[in-house]
């Protein structure tokens, strides 16, 4: 019988602060039930094991990515709106650092991962809507951006920039670079 209070949400809740934490690699069952004060085959009422778990962390994060993302760009449009899509990325992925590492590294089937990945492309497809790019360079600048956003997490994340230099100045100054790319692109300045 699962415990009382103890269901889904919590259990992914949980697992995303130990991932933060520590780590997503040294997410385990057993740590996550002793965070939660449960045996560990408790947590098989909520999750089919690890992989399943990370699986559902994955949906998760990318669930609140996409509301932290779309919260920062309500209202916003043309470069204000990537601006602060950017920032609230980036913002993102330094606050959660173990749950971002599930955005990137759990590579596998869930039934809800689609969906979430859509809308996060969606959210994407709307803030690129205003650069008048085509179908195909939109998604190629789509590309572009993400990684451009996820090298700055990634590298952040594990201590790749020791210069004397402030990463948000390097974030905005590449930012500016990709923005006048699009705008050039369209024919603008």
């Amino acid at each position: 019988m699962a415990k009382m209070g103890l269901d889904r949400h919590t259990l992914l809740v949980a697992a995303a602060e130990l991932a933060d934490e520590s780590g997503l690699d040294s997410l385990t069952l057993a740590a996550l039930a002793q965070k939660l004060k449960v045996r560990s085959p408790s947590l098989y009422n909520h999750v089919n094991g690890l992989p399943d778990l990370r699986a559902a962390l994955t949906v998760y994060c990318i669930r609140l990515l996409v509301e932290t993302t779309r919260d920062a760009v309500i209202g916003k449009t043309g470069d204000e709106a990537v601006q602060n899509l950017c920032k609230a990325y980036l913002g993102f992925a330094r606050s959660r650092p173990g749950l971002y590492e599930a955005f990137y590294k759990v590579n596998t089937q869930h039934e809800e991962l689609e969906s979430v990945k859509q809308e996060l492309l969606n959210l994407f497809l709307r803030i690129m809507e205003p650069y008048g790019l085509g179908e195909k360079e939109t998604l190629h600048a789509i590309r572009g951006l993400r990684s451009l956003l996820h090298g700055f997490a990634s590298l952040e994340q594990h201590g790749g920039f020791q210069m004397d230099l402030q990463v948000d100045e390097s974030v905005a100054y590449v930012l500016q670079a990709f923005l006048r790319g699009l705008r050039a692109d369209r024919g603008g300045s």
